[in-house]
């Protein structure tokens, strides 16, 4: 992908993408990171430097220093646990869009096994799964969990 193109939310849908949009997102927000975690570092050193101002208490050149600076350790930490939230992003988009459903049919295969209903299966000759046995009832399966618990 080029500069000018932007990511879309389409591109995102398949492993091997988001696994390049993460790896491109790492190489442009850790330099960031280093760069204001340095950055950081040189101004709280700087301010430490500055003298005492005319009515500070003991030590509170020290803290105006540290409050001045926290800001830019701050900005570093948020741009970092950005990174953390797009790897957070990718492991939950797996879990509910590409796991989930395959998950959900190996429960269904295994309830339907537990309760020794036989499972749909291709006839060879004509490559088409059985049809379904028809409903009893007139308003369909809407009240067929109720028939069960009753």
């Amino acid at each position: 992908m080029n500069a000018a193109e932007q990511w879309t939310p389409d591109m995102l849908q398949s492993a091997a993408d988001r696994a390049i949009h993460l790896e491109q997102r790492r190489a442009q927000l850790l330099p960031i990171v280093d760069d204001l975690r340095r950055l950081a570092r040189e101004m709280e050193a700087e301010v430490r430097e500055f003298d005492s101002i005319e009515g500070d208490l003991p030590g509170q050149a020290r803290i105006r220093a540290w409050h001045v600076a926290r800001p830019l350790f701050k900005a570093a930490d948020d741009v970092e646990r950005s990174l953390v939230d797009l790897i957070s992003f990718n492991a939950r988009f797996q879990r509910s869009y590409e796991d989930l459903p395959v998950k959900r049919e190996q429960k269904r295969e295994r309830k339907a096994v537990a309760k020794g209903k036989p499972q749909a299966i291709e006839s060879p000759s004509t490559g088409e799964a059985p049809s379904p046995p028809q409903k009893k009832s007139p308003f369909g399966d809407v009240f067929d969990g109720l028939r069960r618990g009753a």
